[in-house]
């Protein structure tokens, strides 16, 4: 019992302590040198939606109206009812009408970058619930002027109109800090979370005829680019508002994507991470194989907490080393969510914390066939 609770303190702490480590590196300034070159490169606005008639023509309508000159927006049309596609055509942006029997995000990429005959300089990829700041387009042109070939945009929720979209965007803003600012700011790429990711368009390209993902479409990339040497970098100011899930069942459906995500390129790219980083140096690849082996994010406080409790009852031997781990987890946790979030809207949904770690803790179970399947989040905000 003592070997277990040792082996299971070891990796619940390290990963606490992995998080504390980005969490703090997240605060260190970064020295901001004056961009001496200006150039509006051209840029292509991927939107792919399937099924989203809920919210697909308004976010069409305001990836419109962006500071910024040189640039088209693409709507990949899939599933879209008849009435949407109406609205679409309407607007002074290209629509890619696909059908498939399978969909997925690769799927109807690739469809749109097959019928595009422009050489574009980079490819920016939206979700179909995503709305992009007006000074967006140009926050990432001016970053691809810098020489960043891949570049994360942060998150930020638009909706927080109940408890689990409260939680949701809790979470998001704490993963912004710990796996995008705290990394680029230790040296190492930021992470890819599936929207609000801009690349040079050749290197897409090249990207996306190899990729095959089911789910987990922006690890797959992430794995692949730094597999072969490419830097993520990350922007912290430039703004993409992002719907947050806001019930209990579509919310194990996320996360059940998420993790079986990340465990199955976890096991596929573990080995060849470990070979790279002896044979190559390559420290960011396997930095991020560390990333994607530690528990899921929600369940490392519920399982410190319960481990520190049961060591403290019956083995004090090893007390120590699951406290350390809780307090460096609530640490992290507490220093990586903005000033602007502790408030009255977010201590309600603490009420619900429980029954999302709950719901997290079973979509371990339900992850075997997951990455085998689209899963679709609808949005409607």
């Amino acid at each position: 019992m003592i070997v277990l609770s040792v082996i299971l303190g070891i990796y619940f702490t390290w990963a606490a302590l992995y998080m504390l480590v980005f969490a703090l590196a997240a605060h260190r300034s970064e020295k901001v040198t004056e961009l001496l070159v200006k150039h509006e490169h051209s840029i292509a606005v991927f939107i792919p939606a399937y099924k989203e008639d809920g919210v697909i023509v308004e976010v069409a309508k305001k990836a419109l109206n962006q500071n910024y000159s040189n640039y088209d927006v693409f709507v990949i049309a899939d599933s879209l009812q008849k009435e949407t596609m109406q609205a679409l055509s309407k607007l002074p942006i290209r629509v890619v009408e696909v059908k498939f029997e399978k969909s997925t995000k690769v799927k109807a990429l690739n469809a749109a970058l097959d019928i595009i005959k422009f050489k574009y300089d980079l490819a920016m990829i939206l979700d179909a619930d995503n709305v992009m700041e007006e000074q967006f387009l140009l926050k990432i042109n001016e970053q691809y002027c810098r020489g960043y070939e891949i570049i994360q945009a942060r998150r930020v929720a638009k909706n927080v109109n109940t408890n689990f979209a409260v939680l949701d965007a809790v979470s998001e803003a704490i993963n912004n800090n710990i796996y995008n600012l705290g990394q680029v700011n230790l040296g190492f790429s930021s992470r890819l979370v599936g929207s609000g990711m801009a690349f040079d368009y050749d290197l897409f390209q090249e990207l996306m005829s190899k990729a095959q993902a089911v789910g987990g479409f922006d690890k797959e990339l992430e794995l692949n680019l730094l597999q072969q040497g490419e830097y993520i970098h990350y922007i912290n100011d430039a703004i993409i508002w992002d719907e947050k899930v806001s019930k209990g069942a579509v919310f194990g459906r996320q996360r059940t994507r998420w993790i079986a995500a990340q465990f199955f390129y976890l096991k596929l790219h573990a080995w060849p991470a470990l070979k790279s980083l002896f044979k190559e140096g390559n420290i960011d690849y396997f930095n991020k194989i560390c990333q994607m082996a530690l528990p899921p994010r929600l369940l490392i406080p519920f399982f410190l907490a319960i481990g520190t409790v049961l060591n403290f009852l019956f083995c004090p031997e090893v007390f120590l080393l699951w406290a350390i781990g809780l307090g460096a987890n609530v640490i992290a946790n507490t220093i990586s969510i903005p000033q602007s979030m502790f408030n009255r809207n977010s201590l309600i949904a603490i009420c619900s914390l429980p029954k999302a770690m709950i719901i997290m803790f079973f979509a371990l179970f339900k992850m075997k066939n997951a990455n085998k399947t689209f899963i679709h989040t609808p949005h409607g905000s």
